[in-house]
C-alpha cells in the first residue's frame, strides 16, 4: 500500500476498508441508477485527494511537494494509488473532471493570469451552466471519463491555508508589520501555516499572494514588495512600503549573518584549542586570525544592525505620527460638524433665556392659580405634635420589649441557680421534705429527749 493510500485510510473515514471495493469500481453507471451513492462516493475522493495533497502525499514532479497544487500529469497519482487487491480506481477520472467542472479544482495558469475574482461568475454563462448540468444528469453530454492532465490549484486547501494566514498577522498593526518584500515574505510565512511543521512551495506561495490579492482582498503587491491591507487602505504600492520591504529584508539578512557569525567563530575556538593541545602552532595561529577576522565583520555587522533599527524605529514613529494626525483631523472636523449644529455659544445663551423665560411664566401661572382660590394648608404644629406623639408611642413599645426581654433573661437565670442548689446535698444531712416551718419543727422533735426537759413544750408553742 502506497504512502497515499495508507495515509486515506489512517486518516480518512469514507476510506475505511470495507468502502474501498465501491470507491475503486466503476461506479459511473451510478449516477443515474443511484444518484446517492454516485455522489457520495465522488466526495469521497474528492475530499481525499484534497486532505492528502494539504498535507503532502499527493505524488508531484517536483522537488519540493505542493500542498496547494495537484499534479495531474503522467500517471503518478493512479500508480500512487493502485493496489494488488482492488488495482486502480476505475472512475478516478470522472471524479477528477467533475471537481474540474464544478471549480473545485482550477487549472493553474488560468488561476495566475484571471483578472477577475475565483468567485465571480458571470451571468452570460449561467444558461449553458444550466444546460450542461441537466445534460449531465440524463448522462447526455457530460464531461468525459479521462483523468485530466496538467497542474490544478485544489480550491479547498487554499482557502484553509487562506485561513490560518488570516489568523497569523491578526495581531499585525502597524505599516512596519506589515510590510514584506517578496522573499522576505516567503521567508516569514513558510512555517506555521500547515501542521507537522511543513513548509509551503515557492509556487504554494504564489498562488497564496494571488488569491489573498485578487479573491480576497487581504494583500496588496506590485510582484516584489507585498503589503498586508488594514481596512480601507488603498492597494497600490507607495515607495515607502517599498523603502519599508528592502529595508526590513536587509535586516533580516544581518541578523542571519550575525548567526553565521557567531558559529565561525566558536567553531575557530575550538580549532585554536585543539590545535594548543596537539602543540600545532601553525593551526593555533591560523585559527586565532580567522577568529579575529570573524570577530571584525561581526562587530561590524552589529554596529550596522543597530543602525537600520534605529532607522526602522524612526519610520514606525513617523508612522504613528501618521495615524494621530489622521485621527486628530478627522477629530476635528468632528467637532466641527457637532460645534455647527449647537449653534456656538450666542445660540446657547439664546436657548438658555428661553428656558429662564418659560420657566419664569410657569411659576407666575401657579402664583395667579393659587390667588383664584383657597388652596389646602397644612398646619405645621399639628404635624410636629402627631410625629412626637408617633415617636412616643414608638419608645413605649421599644422600652416594654425591652423590660419584657430582661425580665424573661433574669427568670431564666433564677431557675437556674435554683437547680444548681437543688443539686447539692448538705454535709450530714438527709436528703428529705422541702424545708418548711411544720416540717422544721418535725426535725426539732425528733432530736429532742422527752424525759430531759420540756423543751418540746417549748418547740411546740413556737410553732403554734
Amino acid at each position: 500500500m502506497s504512502d497515499l493510500l495508507n495515509y486515506l485510510v489512517q486518516n480518512d473515514e469514507h476510506f475505511r476498508r470495507a468502502r474501498l471495493p465501491a470507491l475503486y469500481s466503476d461506479f459511473r453507471s451510478q449516477r443515474t441508477l443511484n444518484p446517492d451513492g454516485f455522489v457520495a462516493n465522488v466526495a469521497a475522493w474528492k475530499r481525499g485527494l484534497a486532505t492528502a495533497a494539504l498535507a503532502g502525499y499527493a505524488p508531484s514532479k517536483a522537488p519540493t511537494r505542493s500542498h496547494l497544487i495537484l499534479d495531474l500529469d503522467g500517471d503518478a497519482l493512479l500508480r500512487s494509488l493502485e493496489t494488488k487487491q482492488f488495482g486502480r480506481p476505475l472512475a478516478l477520472g470522472t471524479v477528477l473532471q467533475d471537481a474540474l467542472a464544478n471549480g473545485d479544482i482550477l487549472p493553474l495558469q488560468q488561476f495566475l493570469k484571471a483578472k477577475e475574482s475565483i468567485y465571480y461568475r458571470s451571468w452570460g454563462r449561467i444558461p449553458w451552466a444550466v444546460l450542461s448540468w441537466g445534460l449531465r444528469q440524463a448522462g447526455i453530454g457530460g464531461p468525459g471519463d479521462n483523468l485530466p492532465k496538467g497542474q490544478f490549484v485544489v480550491l479547498r486547501n487554499l482557502e484553509e491555508v487562506s485561513k490560518s494566514f488570516i489568523e497569523s498577522v491578526a495581531d499585525r498593526s502597524s505599516p512596519f508589520e506589515r510590510t514584506f518584500s517578496k522573499t522576505h515574505f516567503q521567508r516569514t510565512f513558510a512555517e506555521g501555516l500547515l501542521d507537522k511543521q511543513q513548509r509551503l512551495s515557492e509556487i504554494d506561495f504564489e498562488v497564496l499572494v494571488k488569491f489573498l490579492s485578487r479573491d480576497k482582498n487581504i494583500l496588496a503587491t506590485d510582484g516584489n514588495t507585498i503589503k498586508i491591507r488594514s481596512g480601507s487602505e488603498d492597494t497600490a504600492i507607495t515607495e515607502e512600503d517599498s523603502a519599508i520591504a528592502s529595508l526590513k529584508e536587509l535586516m533580516e539578512d544581518l541578523t542571519r549573518q550575525t548567526e553565521v557569525l557567531n558559529r565561525r567563530i566558536d567553531e575557530l575556538n575550538i580549532t585554536a584549542q585543539d590545535a594548543v593541545r596537539r602543540k600545532n602552532r601553525i593551526a593555533a595561529l591560523a585559527a586565532l586570525k580567522s577568529k579575529k577576522l570573524a570577530e571584525t565583520n561581526l562587530s561590524r555587522r552589529h554596529a550596522t544592525l543597530s543602525q537600520l533599527e534605529d532607522v526602522a524605529a524612526k519610520i514606525e514613529q513617523a508612522a504613528d505620527n501618521v495615524q494621530l494626525v489622521k485621527v486628530m483631523q478627522s477629530s476635528t472636523v468632528a467637532l466641527r460638524n457637532l460645534n455647527a449644529q449647537v449653534g456656538g455659544a450666542d445660540k446657547v445663551d439664546e436657548v438658555l433665556d428661553n428656558l429662564r423665560e418659560q420657566m419664569g411664566e410657569v411659576d407666575e401661572v401657579g402664583n395667579i392659580i393659587a390667588e383664584a382660590g383657597p388652596a389646602a394648608t397644612v398646619d405645621e404644629a399639628e404635624v410636629d405634635d402627631e410625629f412626637e406623639a408617633m415617636l412616643a408611642d414608638e419608645r413605649k413599645k421599644e422600652e416594654e420589649a425591652e423590660r419584657k426581654v430582661q425580665q424573661e433573661k433574669e427568670a431564666e437565670e433564677t431557675r437556674k441557680k435554683l437547680a444548681e442548689l437543688e443539686k447539692l446535698a448538705v454535709p450530714g444531712q438527709k436528703e428529705s421534705r422541702p424545708i418548711s416551718p411544720v416540717t422544721n419543727t418535725a426535725d426539732e422533735l425528733g432530736d429532742m429527749d422527752i424525759e430531759g426537759d420540756n423543751t418540746a413544750e417549748k418547740v411546740a408553742q413556737k410553732a403554734e
